[in-house]
């Protein structure tokens, strides 16, 4: 591998104090990912940085046990399961080590059962935020919102898969590429799989077809990311015209999780903030739904929040005009909805539109699109994205506005209004007007909820005032008594933003999102006994956020 490539790298850890990650994609096993993995670690071995291997699978391949020589391999945790042995990562025995660098194999590996992590991008993510460096590794078809587009091309469900969020925040991502050609090749002479397996391989999933489509994806996938972070670093702000997205989610609707891929990768593509909106009817109460409509909704929202969605519940029977009037409030310039079910004959006879039909004609100004979720077929999101890409400006901190006394802990439960109107206080604390703020906000939780299943609430208004933003936070780790959620609500953001900043709302919501979303910061924050510590938690995490060259 090239000398200026691991100078690159090097670069980075000499002048950061947290943990960077390194990832090398790839479209499929056998292109050589975990070896250039070892050769950098290797290469920065040789210039006196402490690399050890955290975890690395050999698969009997010759060229990576020799390269596996001359490191300190921190010796892995043998977990009991189903009454069978298992290897995994030691994750608090490379925490203990405290190297450099960790080189850890398979980014998106499912540990085993009652780990403390399900995930192995989990564990990469306590190690990151201990500050130690990780270069790892990571096929294309393990990406979220691919699961679909995966599924269409090759004909596999993949079972082990990961947030996008993961590779967007990654410092370098590097493309091993091999041809196709190439590839078999390797396979056929058993440089991959052992010989009882490489006659299957090469008819089923080492296909040229398969293959190609793959690859493809691979490039895409990094022009996207790269595009990304060029436009983050730009700074640029388009405040005229309406530019979020937003998704329309139902809790009966087919092939909900095939929507929220296809509208997580059309927002990367165009890279902005992008919301999740679920409208609940009368007839959708809580309380007259059946219990496995309400978990299917429950792993809905949940996936959404995964995507990088900002999910909210809106109440109101009518679809479209509700729809509209979230649209409008927060800047919407394209609404993305599933297939419309066939209209009934009583239906035709009465003239009656469908929600599309509606949005159609009442939206001006806004894209529909309209994403077909009657079939499992993939609508091919990544490829339309790619043609639809605009720009978008620097994220906001949340500590850019969240001072200490904004930061209230209760010791025990609390209820849903006494956070509220304490939030509402502390944020308008030097000013008179702290009651109309929280009545608004009452009546705004009235109307669309912001208390979520996922132990998190993101309570906010938009005034007619020059001097916002405005944020308070709220912790309360023995949770919200009388809040309707399945887990209890423990971290409540106040965010108080001015109608004539077109676009703040968004990105601080996006960013309150991310930090009730690492789950480390958050049982930091939890376990906060004093607002400062709170708030340099945040702060901390916050800045080892920014991209590598400090911007």
């Amino acid at each position: 591998m090239s000398q200026d490539k691991v100078n690159k790298f090097l670069h980075l850890i000499q002048r950061s104090a947290r943990g960077r990650l390194k990832v090398y994609l790839g479209y499929c096993a056998g292109v050589g990912k975990t070896y250039r993995m070892l050769q950098e670690g290797h290469a920065l071995t040789n210039d006196g940085i402490d690399v050890v291997v955290g975890y690395v699978e050999t698969h009997g391949r010759a060229d990576i046990v020799r390269l596996l020589q001359g490191f300190e391999i921190v010796p892995r945790r043998t977990r009991e399961y189903k009454g069978m042995q298992m290897e995994e990562m030691d994750l608090d025995a490379v925490l203990a080590r405290k190297p450099a660098v960790a080189l850890i194999d398979e980014l998106a590996h499912n540990n085993v059962p009652e780990s403390p992590n399900s995930k192995r991008y989990q564990d990469v993510q306590e190690i990151l935020a201990a500050g130690i460096h990780v270069i790892t590794t990571l096929n294309v078809q393990h990406l979220e919102s691919l699961y679909d587009t995966v599924e269409k091309l090759v004909g596999v469900k993949v079972r082990e898969r990961l947030p996008d969020t993961v590779i967007t925040d990654a410092d370098q991502i590097v493309n091993v590429d091999l041809t196709p050609e190439d590839l078999r090749k390797r396979l056929a002479e058993g440089k991959i799989y052992q010989e009882d397996k490489i006659r299957t391989a090469l008819e089923n999933f080492f296909t040229q077809s398969h293959l190609e489509n793959l690859r493809e994806l691979t490039l895409r996938e990094l022009a996207a990311q790269i595009d990304a972070h060029r436009k983050d670093q730009e700074n640029e702000e388009s405040a005229a015209m309406p530019d979020q997205i937003m998704v329309c989610l139902s809790s009966r609707g087919p092939n909900s999780d095939l929507l929220l891929r296809y509208a997580s990768r059309f927002a990367g593509r165009l890279n902005k903030n992008w919301y999740a909106l679920y409208v609940q009817t009368a007839a959708e109460d809580p309380l007259h739904i059946n219990i496995q409509t309400q978990e299917t909704l429950s792993r809905t929202l949940t996936l959404a929040k995964q995507l990088g969605a900002i999910v909210f519940t809106y109440k109101g029977d009518d679809l479209a005009s509700t729809i509209m009037r979230f649209a409008r409030e927060y800047r919407i310039g394209h609404i993305i909805i599933g297939t419309p079910s066939r209209t009934s004959l009583l239906q035709k006879l009465q003239l009656k539109k469908t929600l599309s039909e509606r949005l159609i004609r009442e939206a001006r100004g806004v894209n529909i699109v309209v994403v077909d979720t009657q079939s499992r077929r993939s609508p091919e999101g990544g490829a339309e994205a790619d043609r639809m890409a605009a720009g978008a400006g620097k994220k906001p901190d949340i500590s850019d506005f969240l001072t200490q006394n904004r930061i209230l802990i209760w010791e025990g439960q609390a209820l849903k209004e006494e956070v509220l109107r304490g939030l509402a206080r502390a944020a308008y604390a030097a000013d008179a007007d702290f009651q109309e703020i929280y009545d608004r906000l009452l009546l705004r939780e009235k109307e669309s909820s912001t208390f979520f299943n996922e132990g998190v609430a993101f309570p906010h208004l938009r005034l007619e005032d020059e001097s916002l933003p405005k944020i308070a936070l709220g912790i309360i780790p023995a949770g919200i008594a009388d809040a309707a959620t399945v887990e209890p609500v423990r971290l409540v953001f106040l965010i108080v933003t001015s109608l004539r900043q077109s676009d703040i709302q968004a990105k601080l919501l996006a960013a309150a999102s991310r930090i009730a979303g690492n789950q480390r910061l958050v049982g930091a924050l939890l376990a906060a006994q004093f607002p400062e510590t709170a708030s340099r938690e945040i702060e901390q995490w916050e800045k080892q956020g920014t991209s590598p060259d400090g911007k």
